[in-house]
């Protein structure tokens, strides 16, 4: 069985990025350097949303699902570790499983966002960027093409690769008689790092990341790669393992989530 790894990351302003390519000096405060950076970003584009070469990661939770019958969720190193720590550590488990890929926008946000801090860290991951020079396998099925199944963007493919089409995660897992979105959203994640909560940004990436591993089952099932009954003991292998897991977001996940 090809061990399966969903995976999601959250963000915040590269505040070190922004003072270098702006020529902010150490005078100014991080909070006003990103807000230097949203108002720029507001006034070209409409958004405040950073370019992806510019956000930060602080966060990589993930779900493996391997074996006859091993679930496991977790968010990758320990709360203090720096970026490069926990990017390095995501494509060592690439290396180490050359699972399947699962995500929600991955292809457009998060596997992009780890290609251009993998090259500002200097992270070396050859088995991930393999195109058949090492394992002639990866010449027709690797992780960079957007058509190859090593790496399968639910939303991207469910929507039929149409951005018009594209649906967010807590809608169609709600829709779906899934928790949904739990704690926060992506747009608080800033204020809580600043505020020092990042704790409760892993639990909330974490949630996030059980979301789409539960959509997928539900794909799984609609393509008939599970039965019924395999679909349904997948779901009671979730809900038991979590349960089993201290945090009350775990609880409070449980609780919004349909019978």
């Amino acid at each position: 069985m090809t061990p399966t790894l969903v995976f999601d990351i959250e963000t915040v302003p590269d505040v070190r990025g922004v003072r270098k390519l702006l020529g902010i000096g150490d005078d100014v405060s991080d909070a006003a350097v990103a807000d230097m950076a949203f108002q720029r970003r507001r006034q070209a584009t409409g958004s405040d949303f950073l370019p992806l070469h510019l956000q930060r990661v602080v966060a990589i939770s993930c779900v493996l699902r391997e074996g006859e019958g091993n679930f496991r969720v977790w968010s990758l190193g320990n709360p203090d570790d720096n970026e490069a720590e926990i990017i390095r550590r995501f494509f060592d488990g690439i290396a180490r499983y050359t699972p399947q890929l699962v995500s929600w926008n991955g292809g457009g946000f998060d596997l992009p966002v780890l290609h251009y801090r993998s090259l500002v860290h200097g992270i070396v991951a050859p088995r991930y960027w393999d195109t058949g020079e090492d394992d002639r396998e990866f010449k027709y099925n690797n992780y960079q093409s957007r058509y190859h199944s090593r790496h399968l963007d639910l939303m991207d493919v469910l929507a039929m690769y149409q951005p018009r089409a594209f649906v967010g995660l807590d809608d169609l897992a709600q829709l779906c008689g899934f928790p949904g979105k739990q704690g926060m959203d992506g747009s608080q994640v800033w204020d809580a790092f600043q505020q020092g909560e990042i704790a409760a940004i892993r639990n909330y990436c974490e949630t996030d990341v059980v979301n789409t591993y539960l959509v997928f089952l539900r794909f799984q099932l609609m393509r008939g790669w599970l039965t019924q009954e395999q679909y349904g003991q997948e779901l009671e292998r979730v809900r038991t393992h979590l349960m089993e897991l201290p945090g009350e977001h775990w609880r409070n996940f449980e609780q919004h989530w349909d019978r």
